[in-house]
């Protein structure tokens, strides 16, 4: 198996997608890689921005076709015209809050589309698998740190329960055919961006995340922004998470590939996040450090599916998967300021588009940052 080349990714357009398909092109693998676009902005004849910016940091190719994984003869196509020797499942609709107001889109697309994916890679003889899972598959927690042995599927939100849920089909398709070798890797919250400020987060829905959400406030395009709940059991009523930067969570991705090329698993799970955990005032403060700029909040009821605290134990990921995190939360914060600020209005805009990348240095307020060809120097 050691000589895997073509890695298919689902989702590659999105933002853990497309920071994963950076560290696959610098690790060598060929990728092609299918995004319907639910999540990621699509740009002029259904190209991706964010891919065509991976190429520029990378200077090598991605093949992408704008593909539905409920189009499972699509599907068939793709997987027809390729030899694909692992498949990263990044693809699904993923906010917690939608999940909760439109379940059957969740259900449908997460669980049917997964299902025809499997279907599809079963019937190429492609049985490697790394799986997008999160850490909502834990619900509440009984305990903290979390480790992967802690009970899943008492899940708080629709999101979640598609997590667990397919958690559960690859438990019993592993059990049921020894071909499957599939890793499953439950994500914290990742955050921040590529370091040359060029790919990051770019919601396209109202249902966003909290630091896309912070830094739309820092750079003046959002007057505030809303706490969703500031009564839970924690140091200062804030919702507490377990951050990990999202480069540290693509390294991770290549590091699973590593080890089922080395070990036939059946089915492994790892937890990736650092921790640490960090209230949402907390991370508020250090982006106010990081970016110069006063972000102002308002404390709204709580969102229903959120929980107190998630952190993680990432002791089996470290051991195991030859993986270390490179990067702080200051760091996190950093890399995502820079991106807001070179792309105010995401891939959207009209700069940066074919990916050159030349910063406002009004809007970097006092740092330095240079981009060219991809490579980053940055002073701070």
């Amino acid at each position: 198996m050691s000589n895997w080349k073509t890695v298919f990714v689902t989702g590659g357009a999105g933002y853990i997608g497309s920071h994963c398909i950076v560290e696959l092109l610098e690790a060598g693998y060929d990728v092609i890689t299918v995004d319907n676009f639910a999540n990621s902005v699509n740009g002029e004849q259904g190209e991706a921005p964010s891919l065509k910016r991976v190429e520029n940091i990378t200077g090598k190719n991605v093949t992408f076709y704008k593909c539905d994984l409920l189009d499972k003869p699509h599907l068939i196509k793709i997987f027809s015209e390729h030899k694909i020797d692992c498949v990263i499942h990044f693809a699904a609709m993923k906010a917690v809050g939608e999940s909760m107001q439109d379940p059957l889109l969740y259900y449908k697309n997460n669980l049917v589309g997964t299902i025809n994916l499997l279907e599809v890679m079963k019937m190429h003889g492609c049985y490697q698998l790394v799986f997008s899972s999160s850490c909502t598959v834990y619900g509440n927690p009984d305990v903290l740190p979390i480790t992967e042995d802690h009970p899943t599927g008492n899940v708080t939100n629709v999101y979640g329960r598609t997590k667990f849920f397919i958690e559960e089909m690859l438990k019993d398709i592993s059990a049921a055919e020894k071909n499957w070798n599939i890793i499953s890797l439950r994500y914290f919250n990742p955050v921040g961006a590529h370091p040359s400020g060029l790919i990051g987060e770019d919601p396209t829905k109202a249902f966003t995340n909290l630091m896309p959400y912070m830094a739309q406030v820092a750079i003046g395009n959002r007057p505030s922004l809303t706490i969703f709940g500031g009564d839970y059991d924690t140091v200062d009523g804030t919702g507490v998470r377990d951050y990990i930067h999202v480069m540290d969570l693509a390294s991770g991705h290549v590091a699973a590939l590593n080890k089922l090329k080395s070990e036939h698993l059946r089915l492994k799970v790892y937890n990736l996040g650092l921790g640490t955990g960090l209230s949402v005032l907390e991370l508020i403060r250090v982006f106010e450090e990081v970016s110069c700029e006063s972000i102002p909040y308002a404390l709204g009821p709580r969102r229903v599916g959120d929980v107190d605290s998630l952190v993680c134990d990432a002791g089996r990921a470290l051991s195991e998967l030859d993986w270390q995190p490179k990067y702080d939360v200051k760091t996190m914060c950093e890399d995502f300021w820079r991106w807001q600020s070179m792309n105010p209005d995401g891939y959207r805009g009209n700069s940066n588009k074919s990916g050159s990348g030349e910063a406002d240095p009004a809007k970097l307020n006092g740092r330095t940052s240079v981009i060219m060809n991809g490579s980053h120097v940055n002073g701070h």
